[in-house]
C-alpha cells in the first residue's frame, strides 16, 4: 500500500513495517546517549540534543530523499554550534542563545534553497583529501574539547581554551570523574561485536557508569546533567541583530554547507548498502526543513548520521518510516523519562564523545596519504590544521581552492605536453607520412601549431609562449582538430595569435574547428578574420593549399 501526500513529500510505504519499526527503535537507542552528549558539548544543554534528534530526525525522514537515512545531531554540526553559541553569547549575553537558534533556522533555510536550486549534485564534488582533512579535524576538535570534562572539568567552547586548560586539569584530576570516563571508554572500545549488535555499547556505558556513580559516589560532586525540561519544547522567537548579522549569516552558511555535505555523504553510504539511489535535492529540502524546525523549537542542528543509518538498515529499516519512528521514540523518552537522564555524569558523556571523535578521524587515509600523493597529503594536513585551529568554512574554502589549483595545474601540464609547434615534421608520429612530407618540403616556411584536448585558461600562457619561440615562418596552420572545448582565456589567446600573425602579413589556416569550438570562434568574430577557404576540416588540405601559396610566392618573387 502506498500513500502520496502532496508533490513535496515522498511516498510513505507500509510494506516493511516490522523492519522499519525495529530499525527505528534500534537507531533511537543508539541516538539517545549521543544526542545527550552532543547537547552538553554544544553548550546549549542535553535537552537541545534530544530536540534536535526529534525534529531533524522526523522531518528529514518525512521530506528527505534517502529512505533509509536516520538524521540527528552529529559531531561536525555540534562543533559549529558550540562555536556559534560561544561567540554570540560572548557578544550578546542576554540574546546570544536566541540568536544561535536563529542561526540554525537560517541554516535550514539555506539548505532548502540549495535543494530548490538543485545544487545537491555539486555538494559532494569535493576532493577526498579535503573531505578527509576536514572530517579528521572535526574528530580532533571533539577529542580536544572533551578531555577536560573526562577529567572532571567544565567544557570550553574552543580548542585553544581547552589546550590552555590542560596543565591545570592534569595536575588536579578528579579521580571519580576520570575513573567513570575511562570505564566508559573501556566499554565502548571493548564491547564484543555480538553484544554491540544487541545493545549498543554507548548505551551500555551510559547506563552502567551512571548507576555506579549514583550507587557508590552520590556525594562526589562530579558534574552531572542535572535537571532538564520535560514535556513539549517551547517556541524560540527568531532574534536578529544588525550588528551581528554578518556573523550570524556566516555561521548559518557554515551549518548549511556542513550539514549538506554530511548528509549527502551519508546518503551515498546508504545507497551502497541498500542498492538504492537517493534524491540529493529532495534530501537537502528535508534536511533544511528539519533544521529550521529544530532551531524554531530550541534544538541542535543535525544531518544524516552514518552510524545510525547503518544500524537502522542492518536492523531492518528500509523506508523513511524507520527514521520517523526513531524520532518519535526519542519524543516519548523526552515526554516521559526525562528524570532518568538527570544523574548522568558529564565524564561519561565525554567518554562517549571521545570515541565518536576517534571514529570520525580518517585513520585509513592518514596512514596511506603520503604514499598516494605528497601534494594530496599536504593538502589534507593543511585542511585538518585549519579546521582545528581556525574554522571549518575557512578550512573547506582554502582546501577546495588549492585542490582546484592543483587540478588545473595537472590538466594544464597534460595540455601543454600535447601542444606542438612544428616546422619540419621529423619524428612527429601524430602526423601522417604525407603531412610530414609536405612540411619537410616547406623548409620551415610553414608552422603547424597543434592543440589537443579541452583547452582551459591554464594553457593560454603556454600557447603564447610556444608561438613566440618560432618567428621565421610565412604560413601558420592552427590545428584544432582534436580540441572538443575552448575556455574563454584560451580562446582569447588564440585570437591574439591570429591577430599577431595577420599583423605580420602571414597567412593563417584554421583546421578542424567543430561544435563548441566553432561556435565560440564565430561568436567572438575570430572566424570572420579569415577567408572561408582558409577554414578547412583537415590538416592535409591546409598543407596542400599552403604549398600552392608558397609556389605562388616563389613565382611572384622570380618575376
Amino acid at each position: 500500500m502506498t500513500i502520496s501526500i502532496g508533490p513535496l513529500l515522498p511516498r510513505l510505504k507500509f510494506n516493511n513495517l516490522r523492519g522499519d519499526f525495529f530499525g527505528g527503535i534500534t537507531a533511537a537507542v543508539v541516538a539517545l546517549p549521543l544526542a545527550l552528549a552532543f547537547g552538553v558539548a554544544s553548550g546549549v544543554g542535553p535537552i537541545a540534543g534530544l530536540y534536535g534528534a526529534m525534529f531533524v530526525g522526523f522531518f528529514a525522514a518525512l521530506f528527505g530523499g534517502t529512505p533509509s537515512q536516520v538524521s540527528g545531531p552529529t559531531g561536525p554540526m555540534t562543533v559549529v554550534m558550540a562555536a556559534t553559541v560561544a561567540a554570540l553569547i560572548a557578544k550578546n549575553p542576554e540574546t546570544g542563545l536566541a540568536m544561535a537558534f536563529t542561526v540554525v533556522m537560517l541554516g535550514g533555510l539555506f539548505q532548502i534553497l540549495m535543494g530548490v536550486l538543485r545544487l545537491g549534485k555539486y555538494i559532494t564534488l569535493m576532493p577526498y583529501a579535503v573531505i578527509s582533512g576536514f572530517m579528521s579535524g572535526v574528530g580532533v576538535i571533539i577529542i580536544v574539547l572533551q578531555v577536560g570534562p573526562l577529567l572532571g572539568y567544565a567544557a570550553t567552547g574552543s580548542v585553544i581554551d581547552s589546550l590552555r586548560q590542560y596543565p591545570a586539569a592534569f595536575n588536579n584530576i578528579d579521580p571519580v570523574a576520570t575513573g567513570l570516563g575511562l570505564l566508559t571508554l573501556a566499554i565502548v572500545f571493548a564491547a564484543p561485536a555480538r553484544l554491540n549488535r544487541i545493545v549498543p555499547a554507548p548505551l551500555i556505558a551510559l547506563v552502567l557508569c551512571t548507576l555506579i556513580s549514583v550507587r557508590y559516589f552520590p556525594d562526589s560532586g562530579i558534574p552531572r546533567i542535572g535537571d532538564i525540561p520535560s514535556g513539549l519544547p517551547k517556541l524560540q522567537v527568531p532574534q536578529v541583530s544588525w550588528i551581528n548579522l554578518k556573523d550570524m549569516l556566516g555561521y548559518s552558511i557554515m551549518l548549511a554547507i556542513l550539514g549538506a555535505l554530511d548528509s549527502l555523504l551519508t546518503s551515498l553510504v546508504a545507497d551502497s548498502i541498500t542498492r538504492t539511489q537517493h534524491d540529493s535535492d529532495r534530501e537537502l529540502v528535508g534536511q533544511g526543513l528539519g533544521n529550521f524546525l529544530a532551531g524554531l523549537f530550541g534544538g541542535l542542528p543535525g544531518a544524516g548520521a552514518t552510524m545510525r543509518t547503518v544500524i537502522n538498515v542492518r536492523s531492518g529499516g528500509k523506508t523513511n518510516l524507520s527514521g520517523m519512528i526513531h524520532a518519535l521514540t526519542l519524543a516519548i523518552i523526552v515526554l516521559g523519562a526525562g528524570a532518568l537522564t538527570e544523574p548522568i555524569p558529564h565524564a561519561v558523556l565525554a567518554g562517549i564523545l571521545i570515541k565518536v571523535g576517534i571514529d570520525i578521524i580518517d585513520w585509513g587515509f592518514l596512514k596511506r596519504a603520503h604514499r598516494l600523493s605528497t601534494k594530496g597529503a599536504g593538502l589534507m594536513y593543511l585542511v585538518m590544521a585549519l579546521t582545528v585551529f581556525v574554522d571549518l568554512i575557512t578550512a573547506v574554502a582554502v582546501g577546495v581552492f588549492l585542490a582546484n589549483l592543483l587540478t588545473i595545474q595537472a590538466i594544464t601540464d597534460i595540455q601543454v605536453k600535447d601542444m606542438k609547434a612544428v616546422t619540419h615534421g621529423d619524428n612527429e608520429n601524430w602526423l601522417t607520412p604525407r603531412e610530414r612530407s609536405l612540411l619537410k618540403a616547406a623548409k620551415g616556411r610553414v608552422l603547424m601549431f597543434h592543440l589537443s584536448g579541452p583547452m582551459s585558461f591554464g594553457a593560454a600562457k603556454s600557447i603564447s609562449r610556444r608561438l613566440a619561440i618560432v618567428e621565421n615562418y610565412e604560413i601558420l596552420i592552427l590545428d584544432l582538430t582534436t580540441v572538443p572545448r575552448l575556455g574563454v582565456t584560451a580562446l582569447l589567446a588564440i585570437e591574439t595569435m591570429i591577430k599577431d600573425a595577420l599583423a605580420k602579413r602571414r597567412t593563417v589556416f584554421l583546421v578542424g574547428a567543430q561544435d563548441q569550438v566553432h561556435h565560440r570562434l564565430q561568436r567572438l568574430h575570430i572566424l570572420q578574420k579569415l577567408p572561408p577557404n582558409h577554414q578547412v576540416p583537415e590538416r592535409i588540405i591546409a598543407l596542400e593549399r599552403s604549398m600552392e601559396l608558397l609556389r605562388a610566392y616563389a613565382a611572384t618573387a622570380e618575376v
